[in-house]
Parts: structure tokens; C-alpha cells; sequence
């Protein structure tokens, strides 16, 4: 019998379509993965748990986890190398004439703004991991070694975007390396539950027109009430280094002649 070829739409290529599953199935065994180790390192205490207690909660086994992960720190920290992945991206997307600095300080401001796909640190407990980082050594290490690859990529864009060697001129770094160090400082500062001073802000004034606030500035729009604040602790800490640099500027002083 012929089939009319109008009645069925051209077939989808399979191998796209077994690619596409395979790579939704592998996010979301290392997605559950990792909320398992952070999970139980937060109820039991990093020490007293295993690659095969996490592989346990995830329902894996140890060998899909080690398809995944080195170790228990590295798949409780994913979501920092997920958040660095990001940064990077919206960094790519800034304006070509933006000032590195001011680039890599938006870029932050809009993924901690960023309602569709939010960061990371809006989940329950990401306050309290951050916080066990600065405790165990174990986790402040894989933390470090997640955190310094993000910076890497991050020091190559800003190269590409000044069109120079990121070897020999020292700019990308030094950029990436105040800039992500005022992230990094504020997120600690978060952690340990500092809060933002929002002395400065107009009480009359939109909240939504705020310095400091973000379209996710809601409290219902967070799984962590907690999280609103961190956005405006990042302002105020980006608005600290350029304070202090501008200061350091005004008081240059002309190298004295050796003569």
C-alpha cells in the first residue's frame, strides 16, 4: 500500500535525538549527584560521608558518580562551577567598548539578577555550604581549584575583548583578579551572615528602582529569603574596590629620579 508522504512530517534524525536524551539523562544523574552530596555533607558532616553514600542517595552507582566527579567536595560544589560557567557567558555578551572592569562587574550583576535561570546561591542551604567551605579544608580546596579554572576562561575573554596576550600583558589578569576577589569577598560575607547596609537607600524610593535591587528582589520570587541580600552586598563590595582605587589614584606619586 502507498503511503501518502503528506500525512507524516519528515522524520527527525535519530542520532540527534538518542544525543539530545543521553545528554539530558547525564544532567540529570550529575544534578542529582550533586544534591546529594551537598545534602548529606550539610546533615552528617563532610567526614562522616562517603562517594557511596551519595552515590547511594542519587540512587547511582560508584562508578556512574566517578563518571561525574573526583570526589564527595567536588559534587557538592558543583553549582559553583555551574554559577563560573555563567558568569563567563554573560561576560562574552557585554558590550565590545565597555571598560573590562565595569564588564565583569554586570556580567555578575546579571546573573544574580537573572530570574529565567537564577543562580545558584538562591537554593535552601547554599548559605550554610559556603559557610563549611571556609571550615574544611578538603571543601576550600576543590572550591579553589573550581574557582581558578572560572577565572581562567574569565582572564581569556578579557584578553579577546582587549585584543592582547593574556600571557604577556598583565591587564586581563589584574582585572579578573580584583574583580572576581570582590565577588568572592562578598559571597564570604554573605556566608557568614553579614548583611548589606542599606543606610544609603531612599526609604520613599520603588524598590525596584533601588541601586541594589534586581527583578528577583522579591521575597517570594527566592527559595532563600537570605539570597536578596547578596546582590546588594556585591554592589556595595564592587563599589568599595573602585572607592579605594580612586583614592590610591589621587595620591600617585611621580617615581623620585635616582640622580
Amino acid at each position: 500500500m502507498k503511503v501518502n508522504e503528506d500525512t507524516f512530517p519528515d522524520p527527525v534524525p535519530a542520532q540527534d535525538g538518542v544525543e539530545d536524551r543521553r545528554q539530558r539523562k547525564a544532567r540529570q544523574t550529575r544534578d542529582a549527584l550533586a544534591a546529594a552530596a551537598l545534602d548529606l555533607i550539610l546533615e552528617r558532616g563532610l567526614a562522616d560521608v562517603t562517594v557511596g553514600a551519595v552515590a547511594d542517595r542519587a540512587d547511582v552507582t560508584r562508578r556512574t558518580f566517578s563518571r561525574h566527579f573526583v570526589g564527595k567536595e567536588d559534587a557538592a560544589l558543583d553549582f559553583v562551577r555551574g554559577d563560573g560557567g555563567r558568569i563567563n557567558a554573560l561576560l562574552r555578551a557585554r558590550p565590545a567598548d565597555e571598560p573590562p572592569l565595569l564588564a565583569y562587574r554586570r556580567a555578575v550583576a546579571d546573573w544574580l539578577a537573572d530570574r529565567e535561570n537564577p543562580a545558584s546561591h538562591i537554593r535552601p542551604r547554599m548559605r550554610a555550604l559556603l559557610a563549611l567551605v571556609d571550615t574544611e579544608p578538603a571543601l576550600f580546596a576543590a572550591y579553589e581549584r573550581i574557582r581558578v579554572d572560572a577565572q581562567e576562561e574569565s582572564i581569556r575573554i578579557i584578553a579577546d575583548r582587549l585584543a592582547v596576550d593574556d600571557v604577556r600583558d598583565l591587564r586581563p589578569a589584574v582585572v579578573v583578579d580584583a574583580a572576581a576577589g570582590v565577588l568572592t569577598a562578598a559571597l564570604r560575607a554573605w556566608a557568614r551572615g553579614i548583611q548589606a547596609d542599606h543606610s544609603d537607600a531612599d526609604p520613599d524610593a520603588d524598590p525596584g528602582e533601588r541601586r541594589d535591587a534586581h527583578p528577583g528582589d522579591r521575597p517570594e520570587d527566592h527559595h532563600d529569603p537570605d539570597a536578596v541580600d547578596l546582590a546588594a552586598l556585591v554592589e556595595q563590595a564592587y563599589d568599595a574596590l573602585m572607592g579605594e582605587a580612586a583614592l590610591a589614584a589621587s595620591h600617585r606619586t611621580t617615581p623620585v629620579s635616582g640622580k
